[in-house]
């Protein structure tokens, strides 16, 4: 584990697409008084002023709180905010160019879906996590193809960080965390919640039960 990730494990929290961005940052500054190791900012349908402008909300938020502030997908963002990092996927600007441009302060991250050679071409690169998903069924992206626990199983063997993301609840984050998962990814399952507070305390609680 490099420096940059401030926790072996934990919740990794993804903010939900919404164009109201005082509603966002007051529940995202609810939820961040809880444990929460990674938050990334995430809203695919915003455009590009938006954006900016949330992320730099969330990104006091997440200073106030300790916890680091990836973008999902635009790196340069990313560096003009002064955030922690970047989650990239595989339409995405390639991670050695990327480390490239920001340095070695910046968190890099990458979708690898359920492609374990995307994986295994990845894993030498000066990256700090693998995420792989969806693990489950997911309301996010309900045509993503299925990365199973065997899949996580397999990602081990390269001594990345594995971040899970896709349907994982409560009751069968257990598995996923058994499976080899350090992080496990949430949106809906926790801002779609009639308590997201209560949810994200469910979702903390796994790592209690099943230490990182």
């Amino acid at each position: 584990m490099n420096g940059r990730l401030k926790h072996t494990g934990g919740i990794y929290l993804i903010t939900p697409d919404t164009a109201d961005t005082d509603s966002l940052c007051a529940q995202v500054k609810r939820l961040t008084r809880q444990p929460v190791a990674l938050l990334q900012y995430r809203n695919k349908s915003a455009s590009g002023g938006l954006r900016r402008q949330q992320a730099e909300a969330l990104l006091v938020i997440a200073q106030a709180s300790g916890i680091p502030l990836i973008i999902n997908d635009d790196w340069r963002l990313a560096e003009d905010i002064g955030a922690d990092g970047v989650h990239l996927g595989a339409e995405d600007a390639a991670p050695g160019l990327v480390r490239a441009e920001v340095g070695e302060r910046m968190i890099i991250g990458v979708s690898c879906y359920n492609d374990l050679s995307r994986a295994e071409r990845l894993r030498s690169e000066d990256i700090d996590y693998l995420a792989f998903g969806a693990v489950f069924s997911s309301k996010t992206k309900p045509a993503a193809a299925q990365a199973g626990l065997d899949i996580l199983m397999a990602a081990r063997q390269w001594g990345k960080p594995v971040v899970a993301i896709g349907g994982i609840t409560p009751d069968n984050g257990r598995e996923v965390l058994a499976a080899g998962a350090d992080y496990l990814a949430v949106i809906t399952g926790v801002f779609s919640d009639p308590n997201p507070e209560n949810a994200l305390a469910n979702y903390v609680n796994l790592f209690q039960r099943h230490p990182a």
